[in-house]
């Protein structure tokens, strides 16, 4: 690095940073660091570039740990750093490009250093790096100064308090990455940090007053999708005649950095697609996830977490809680459009929390007219399960789960008529209520599950949801209530077989192989509590809307067949006797209509019988109604979640997966 273009090949020879990491102490006055920050080099262009990048940031790194305790250059390069910081929101607003470009390269040393160090380390081993000083070999300040506190502290003011500029785009990215990588030591352990240096840094002392600013700053970010300055206009306007020396080296790291920071991914980790319009965004969002999902200290709760889960609308105007610290306010109609709009894993994470933990927000969602804005890409998400990893699907479901409590959504949802849904390919659907392809879409996701995953969690949301809904369902889809009985019919075959499959093992021979015979018993049981609960679901929309579906009276009545064989069994009989009456009653009006009935006709008769039967015959049972519980120590899901899209979406970022230790990473 410095005042010439490089290689990433050439950067463990490269004289600045050889200084940097070298035995000789370098001052902080020292116009070497000028010209260090003035570098630029030739960008990866793919992830096997970028993790030569980091192969090559490691010998640096090395070196620097074995000569630091006696230069104390880690030290005085984060102290440079901290001093122009001080000056950014200046420069920004008088245009200094220079300057910020040079502030900017600094920042991108010590995270690429940081990012190795971490891995490297303790952060205990970390923290003394930062204290050594020019002394005697290995020795440290004495003083109360903490520069790695500094800092930290440091990035979280130029996140909050540097204006968003073309030339200040890439350092705002920047300082993001590198709060991102201060909390990576999470990857590098098995279990869930409890107690980290790192959390203490920004949940006690001189970061803690940062806290509502930094969530908002961040969820503005991600609102707003600001898309990166064109290469070349961000640092530099132009200029005539090749624009001499530094402009040329301006225009590289334009041009040549920018790429590393917009790359992302390397090994198993996939590059960044096209999609990712706002690298600022994106990383705005996995900052801020992985702040909310830190865990609470012994004797402190993680501030972050009050913040997203208690601010309010900008047009709510009551005062806010003084028991409730850090919250503020902001767009909500905004922040709507956002989620509307974002489907990415991350987003969709963002939304539960929101939908889970934050009232108002959840008040605000449920009363939007718009609703089907929200809802549809959270079914495509839930349709397009082959393309989606778990995690994803089973947040899109544990959210049409939180929603279905809500009796005003559930009768909303089948007023909202929708006209061609294109992503739906099973059957042209030229217009469909929003509650009934709820149904079809949730329906198809218990069908592949129980056809590929066998995920007893997903079936138990996914019924959940069904049965929230189910005393609200209005003019079913003709498709919507041939799909619940065709669920249906599904399950009492499988029933059927596992039932045969029983007896037959009742009846063999006993096997003399060691291994163990299908638990039939078992399955038999998980099947028949799924059926039990499919019955309830049809019931529930026979007792309390019976005359607003004619469609899925006629579905069970052309099937009326599958449900015989449960009239009589002990687990279904109380259940099977609305359902057996509906079914007895319209049968017996269409045998009195004759034989040859069309379509429309049959239709038209049990629209009529509908008024004729007394409402009291049917039994009234307890209502249907589940609300989504988070496991005890949910942090143990979301932590490694929350990370492995870090991972997976981070911009710019690599670690090497044979580092991992939270979760299982592949090494191709």
């Amino acid at each position: 690095m410095g005042s010439n273009s490089s290689r990433i090949s050439d950067l463990p020879k490269n004289e600045y940073l050889k200084k940097l990491s070298g035995t000789e102490s370098i001052s902080e006055n020292d116009p070497f660091w000028n010209q260090l920050f003035s570098f630029s080099f030739t960008a990866p262009t793919s992830s096997t570039e970028l993790k030569l990048l980091e192969e090559a940031t490691i010998s640096v790194c090395k070196s620097l740990v074995e000569n630091n305790p006696r230069t104390g250059n880690l030290g005085a390069l984060t102290k440079v750093f901290l001093s122009r910081t001080r000056e950014l929101r200046l420069s920004a607003e008088c245009h200094n490009h220079i300057f910020i470009w040079q502030t900017h390269n600094a920042l991108f040393i010590i995270c690429c250093l940081l990012k190795v160090f971490i891995c490297e380390m303790s952060e205990e081993e970390l923290q003394l790096q930062f204290m050594y000083e020019e002394k005697s070999p290995g020795s440290y300040s004495s003083n109360s100064e903490d520069l790695l506190e500094e800092l930290l502290c440091s990035l979280v003011q130029l996140i909050t308090d540097t204006p968003l500029l073309d030339i200040t785009y890439d350092i705002s990215v920047e300082a993001i990455s590198a709060m991102v990588v201060f909390l990576s030591c999470q990857l590098f352990h098995k279990e869930v940090l409890r107690q980290s240096i790192s959390h203490k840094y920004l949940m006690q002392g001189p970061c803690l007053p940062y806290t509502s600013k930094l969530v908002k700053t961040l969820l503005y970010n991600f609102i707003r999708q600001e898309k990166p300055p064109p290469p070349g206009t961000h640092v530099f306007p132009p200029q005539s005649d090749g624009g001499g020396l530094l402009y040329g080296l301006a225009s590289g790291v334009a041009t040549g950095l920018w790429t590393v920071f917009t790359l992302g991914g390397a090994s198993s980790k996939t590059a960044a697609s096209p999609e990712l319009t706002s690298p600022l965004a994106n990383q705005s969002l996995l900052l801020l996830l992985v702040l909310v999902n830190l865990t609470d200290a012994p004797d402190t709760p993680n501030p972050y977490r009050q913040a997203v889960t208690s601010f309010k609308n900008t047009q709510d105007s009551s005062p806010f809680p003084s028991s409730i610290p850090h919250t503020f306010q902001i767009n909500f109609n905004s922040l709507y459009t956002a989620l509307c709009e974002q489907q990415s894993d991350q987003a969709t994470l963002l939304l539960y929390t929101l939908l889970h933990q934050n009232s108002n927000v959840r008040t605000y969602v449920l009363a939007r007219t718009d609703m089907e804005n929200l809802v549809l890409p959270i079914l495509e998400i839930l349709y397009r399960v082959e393309e989606r990893n778990s995690h994803h699907v089973y947040m899109a479901l544990i959210i049409l789960l939180i929603l279905t409590e809500d009796d005003g959504f559930n009768r909303s949802i089948h007023e909202v008529i929708l006209k061609n849904i294109t992503w739906y390919s099973e059957r042209v659907l030229t217009e469909i209520s929003l509650g009934s392809l709820l149904i079809l879409v949730v329906i198809r996701t218990i069908q592949y599950n129980m056809t590929r995953t066998r995920d007893k969690y997903l079936h138990t949301n996914c019924l959940a949801a069904l049965a929230n809904m189910s005393a609200q369902f209005r003019s079913l889809h003709q498709y919507a209530a041939q799909r619940i009985i065709s669920l249906f019919s599904l399950l009492s075959k499988k029933h059927n077989k596992v039932l045969e499959q029983a007896t037959q093992s009742l009846r063999g021979p006993l096997s003399s192989s060691d291994v163990p015979l299908p638990d039939y018993a078992q399955d038999l049981s998980v099947i028949e509590e799924v059926i039990r609960m499919m019955l309830e679901i049809i019931n529930s929309c026979l007792t309390n809307s019976l005359h607003h579906n004619p469609n899925l009276v006629y579905a069970l009545l052309y099937k009326r067949d599958l449900f015989e064989q449960f009239r009589t069994h002990p687990s279904f009989q109380d259940i099977m006797q609305n359902i057996d009456l509906v079914i007895s009653f319209f049968s017996s009006r269409l045998l009195q209509a004759g034989a040859e009935l069309s379509v429309e006709r049959v239709l038209e008769i049990i629209k009529q019988g509908v008024v004729a039967l007394p409402k009291d015959r049917l039994k009234k049972f307890p209502e249907l109604k589940f609300r989504y519980v988070e496991e005890e120590q949910p942090e143990e899901f979301f932590i490694p979640y929350v990370w492995s899209l870090v991972y997976n979406s981070a911009v710019g970022l690599y670690w090497n997966p044979q580092d991992i230790q939270l979760f299982a990473m592949d090494s191709d």
